[in-house]
């Protein structure tokens, strides 16, 4: 009786754990929950193709399209003229920028004129008896012969015989020797090549100047050129003549420039190629950093938008009935912030702004002031 009671209570016992084990299981059963569906809020444009001008950027500093560096030839003191050898000090055409005391020089070249001129009047007797026809035009010579002035060209020898003649007198090795002299003499005194300012004057009046020795740098204060360095690629459309737009670095002042010169070489190094931008205005001063936009062509039937609107693949996103999708474009030019497309088609809804986590067959609609984001961009 005993073992039967006991069997029954394990029975149960099993029963009832088998029973409370289900509804343990049941209980951890837990509905799916219902996944709400995340509608992108972002920004559209329409696509609208028309001509864009590519602009090529780029930016120098000017440096005077005329300057002289000055160097001395000869050795002397620096001589005081009628205008300071100082930085800023503007000079006309012609005027004397550096005067080098020439005075021992000078009587040695006047000394080599006064000789050629005696052996000239040496021969003059033998002229009049063996060369009588020859003898006016040398008189006339002499005559026009100053000390104080440049020697003048000697006659014209038209014969042979008053060639060995003259030539065999030693007159023509003097006056070639003469002009050497002379020549040297002219580099005492140093003149301005154009008007102009002087920018840079490393030496004073009073010193003394050795040959060789660098004096300063003169410029042409009103025409300038910006030399810019621009990619290979870009080669084919620069056009001497071409304006362009600069600014400076502040963006407050705007000038005109024209391109002036292009490199026909690409440097081997950095793969770009040189060209020089002629600009003409009172505002300028040699160093000045400048910007500038070149009106490199005009590219038909394309678009321009944001860089960080492309994907990999030259890809863009659009949206078609409230989903994104992806099509292939071809990218005609970049800039630092811009990208000019083609084979964008007219009407074509594109994205205006950057999506974060955007993917093809997202749901979106058009931002709106009325609409709330569901997502931050």
């Amino acid at each position: 009786m005993r073992n039967i009671i006991l069997s029954i209570i394990g029975v149960l016992l099993i029963l009832a754990s088998i029973f409370f084990a289900k509804q343990l299981i049941d209980n951890k059963t837990k509905p799916k929950p219902v996944v709400e569906k995340v509608v992108k809020t972002i920004y559209i444009d329409t696509v609208k193709n028309k001509t864009i001008p590519i602009l090529i950027p780029a930016n120098g500093s000017l440096v005077a399209k005329q300057r002289v560096e000055l160097y001395a030839e000869v050795q002397g003191v620096f001589r005081s003229g009628k205008k300071l050898f100082k930085p800023g000090q503007h000079y006309n055409k012609g005027e004397t920028l550096i005067r080098i005391d020439a005075s021992e020089y000078y009587a040695s070249v006047q000394s080599a004129k006064s000789n050629l001129y005696n052996t000239i009047a040496a021969i003059m007797p033998d002229l009049r008896l063996d060369f009588p026809n020859m003898f006016q035009k040398w008189q006339t010579y002499l005559n026009s012969f100053d000390l104080n002035k440049t020697t003048p060209q000697l006659p014209e020898m038209t014969s042979e015989k008053e060639n060995y003649f003259i030539t065999g007198r030693g007159i023509v090795t003097n006056y070639y020797n003469v002009k050497n002299l002379e020549q040297r003499l002219a580099k005492y005194n140093i003149t301005a090549p154009f008007n102009g300012t002087l920018t840079e004057a490393l030496t004073n009046e009073g010193a003394l100047i050795r040959s060789g020795q660098k004096l300063g740098e003169y410029i042409d204060p009103s025409v300038y050129e910006m030399e810019i360095a621009l990619s290979k690629s870009y080669a084919s459309l620069l056009r001497v003549g071409e304006e362009v737009e600069l600014q400076n670095i502040e963006h407050t002042e705007n000038f005109k420039g024209e391109i002036s010169r292009v490199n026909a070489s690409i440097d081997a190094t950095t793969q770009t190629i040189t060209a020089y931008i002629e600009v003409i205005d009172e505002r300028l001063k040699e160093g000045m950093y400048l910007e500038a936009n070149l009106n490199a062509k005009e590219e038909q039937n394309a678009i321009e938008i944001s860089r960080n609107l492309m994907l990999d693949g030259d890809q863009i996103f659009i949206v078609k009935d409230s989903v994104l999708d992806i099509i292939n474009v071809k990218p005609i030019f970049y800039s630092e912030t811009t990208v000019v497309l083609k084979d964008v088609p007219d009407g074509t809804i594109i994205l205006a702004k950057p999506v974060v986590g955007a993917y093809s067959g997202m749901l979106v609609k058009p931002f709106s002031e009325n609409s709330t984001t569901t997502d931050n961009q």
